[in-house]
């Protein structure tokens, strides 16, 4: 009957207690009760950073509740039925107790619940109320107990009535402190480091972990308020408390505890939880991709919840899965799923897949959120260019880890390291013979190329040159898949993919990376190669390199749809030239392209794969159209396309087929076929 709340499926400062039904036994409600209580008292082993003294008296009041509980359990076999109701009082009043300790106690949540102590402490006087309401109508009578028992709980009912449960003086001071500590970060005034690490001191955070995962819980907060415009007080709170705790992060802690996987090279083992999964149990039945948002419907069935939602409005109302007609339409998210989801697209390379919602969009990120959090970065800003120009080399990797952090999730940060001209700092870390710092720094770099302006800077300082040095001889395959990823972000201007094209060692660098048996090296240098293939004058230097065949062998072999789908979208590129149509066929590719379209399960793989047949086709000749119409499957999988593809794909489909059907018309009644290119630039598919 209980069920452990979950820190990860319950919002905190939220208390989703129910009754128990009205049909349950006594028995079971009291044995379910006491259970209950044994649950609330275990936290008294962990840490309370606020309201200590209100969780000891809460602690104190469980307790002997307990007692009278359990010499009922133990005295009466047959318990009457008017019981049920003071149980059942008693047992929502746990459920809220349990949740309220369990955040004063969660991991990353303690600079809030510092902010929310007054709110905390008045949520501790209402639920021991409801404690005594809960005994107020037990009927004691009813029930064969000792009269110590019964004075026990004519006590309790008395000393939770005068408890006052007020905030704690030392909350208050801590309070006192942090909010005038964010007005100086308003003011642009530096705080004292002594006065910060009082508070953290308070809060028991004591090392860079334990800050990181403050910051991380208030960016999650923030991003599920960001759509909530009744509350922007609630919002600018996070957004400043946020800010003080990153620069708590960066300034007060010099060393960077076991947690971190990138300062020292540290790396995290793969996560048990997904040994043996299948990976088509992470997709939605209905788009056959990745779910970013999994709700189970009544049926039992889990599917995305756009493609879901577009079913109903076409006026489905059966899943679709099994056809059955759904008794209700509620949509239940998938939590569970979602985090395997998360956690499978983290550790293969694959996007992390998030919920389009205005909360979970980075662009919320474009400002601080409030004045403090604003001046608490800009002074966060300076305080890192100093340590990567005058500190040693272990503060400089530290510095340069810290701007990798800040810029990974905020638009914000970004702006504000790249006005602040960490860029040309970081680009001389580049060449340092510490691979830890050089890993660093290219991936902040790469944070930073996300940034328009960064952009800019980077090429005007010469990092080009710079960056495809370590993509060719970085210290550690990291590095060098970091700079792969920034060489395509770059290449998003069209003044850099000329730029980087005509850099000799660009091209066959991202190349060459392909080769590598890392999947995030492969996935960077592949959508880098994509980006640069903007540029007219790069397919030429592509096919020089000899990336076709690398890439039809990667067709082969991969069974990683994401690399398959980044290497037909090339390939399909390159067949647009002429030359590039050469190259393809050359390497007898039609029978493999086939086949893929065949048993591909992504949507885009295909599309890319019906554009390259296509494009061989116009630029082919005849003779490649000869070769497709005696592969009997092709038609199949042209035909799905036309009611399954996307819409590109499928007005190429009918344009191959259209194709195939003219070729069927004109092959009978004329025996010569005259190919669609000049005979000089025919080619044979053999």
């Amino acid at each position: 009957m209980i069920q452990k709340s979950s820190g990860s499926g319950r919002r905190i400062l939220t208390c989703p207690a129910i009754h128990p039904c009205d049909s349950i036994s006594p028995s079971t409600l009291l044995n379910s009760l006491i259970d209950l209580g044994g649950d609330i008292c275990s936290y008294k082993s962990k840490v309370f950073s606020v309201n200590k003294r209100n969780a000891r008296e809460t602690f104190r009041q469980i307790a002997n509740i307990l007692l009278f509980l359990q010499e009922i359990r133990d005295t009466t076999s047959d318990l009457p039925h008017p019981v049920i109701l003071s149980l059942s009082e008693l047992h929502l009043t746990f459920q809220k107790i349990r949740c309220l300790l369990e955040d004063c106690t969660r991991d990353g949540t303690r600079a809030w619940m510092l902010v929310s102590s007054d709110w905390a402490a008045n949520q501790f006087r209402i639920v021991i109320r409801g404690l005594a309401t809960g005994l107020d109508v037990f009927p004691l009578s009813t029930v064969d107990m000792s009269n110590e028992a019964k004075d026990l709980v004519e006590l309790i009912i008395r000393q939770v009535r005068k408890a006052s449960f007020d905030p704690d003086p030392d909350d208050k001071k801590a309070v006192k402190d942090l909010m005038r500590i964010m007005n100086h970060f308003e003011e642009g005034i530096a705080p004292d480091p002594i006065e910060i690490r009082r508070i953290l001191e308070h809060l028991g955070i004591d090392k860079w972990s334990s800050c990181n995962k403050e910051v991380k819980f208030l960016d999650s907060e923030i991003g599920t308020e960001f759509s909530n415009e009744e509350n922007k007080t609630k919002l600018e709170l996070l957004c400043s408390l946020m800010g003080f705790m990153s620069y708590c992060r960066c300034v007060i802690f010099d060393t960077v505890d076991f947690e971190s996987q990138h300062l020292n090279g540290q790396c995290s083992n793969i996560s048990k939880d997904l040994k043996g999964i299948n990976v088509d149990d992470l997709k939605c039945p209905i788009s056959l991709e990745m779910m970013s948002d999994p709700v189970t419907l009544s049926s039992g069935h889990t599917y995305d919840r756009c493609s879901i939602l577009k079913w109903f409005r076409s006026g489905n109302a059966t899943c679709p899965k099994t056809g059955e007609k759904l008794t209700s339409t509620e949509l239940v998210p998938n939590l569970v799923l979602k985090g395997l989801i998360q956690q499978y697209c983290a550790e293969n390379g694959i996007p992390v897949v998030v919920s389009r919602g205005k909360n979970r969009d980075i662009s919320r990120t474009v400002m601080a959120g409030s004045s403090a959090g604003e001046g608490a970065m800009k002074m966060l800003a300076g305080f890192l260019i100093n340590k990567l120009v005058n500190g040693s080399g272990e503060e400089m990797n530290k510095a340069a880890f810290e701007i990798r952090v800040l810029t990974k999730t905020s638009i914000f940060n970004r702006s504000c390291l790249v006005e602040s001209g960490t860029i040309p700092h970081l680009l001389k870390l580049l060449l340092s013979e510490d691979s830890n710092t050089q890993e660093n720094s290219i991936a902040a770099l790469l944070n930073l190329s996300k940034h328009s302006k960064g952009k800019c800077v980077i090429v005007e300082n010469e990092g080009l040159d710079l960056i495809v040095h370590v993509l060719r001889k970085g210290l550690k395959i990291e590095a060098q898949q970091h700079a792969a990823a920034t060489l395509y972000y770059l290449a998003s201007v069209e003044e850099n993919r000329v730029l980087i094209g005509e850099n000799p060692e660009a091209i066959p660098g991202l190349v060459e990376l392909v080769k590598n048996e890392n999947h995030h090296c492969k996935r960077n240098a592949l959508v880098a190669i994509f980006g640069l293939l903007v540029h007219p004058e790069n397919h030429w230097r592509l096919l020089a390199s000899g990336v076709v065949p690398l890439l039809l062998n990667l067709l082969r072999d991969s069974e990683r749809e994401d690399l398959v789908t980044d290497s037909l979208a090339i390939l399909a590129t390159l067949a647009e030239k002429i030359d590039g149509t050469v190259a393809i066929l050359r390497r007898g590719a039609l029978q493999l392209l086939v086949g893929i379209l065949d048993t591909c399960t992504s949507r885009t793989g295909k599309e890319y794969c019906v554009s390259m047949l296509l494009a061989l086709c116009v630029n082919g000749g005849l003779d490649v159209v000869a070769r497709l119409v005696k592969i009997p499957s092709l038609m199949g999988s042209l035909y799905s396309q036309l009611s399954e593809g996307t819409s590109r794909a499928s007005k190429k489909a009918s344009a191959i087929i259209k194709i195939l059907h003219q070729f069927y018309e004109n092959n009978s009644s004329s025996a010569s076929v005259t190919p669609v290119l000049p005979r000089e630039q025919f080619v044979h598919v053999w």
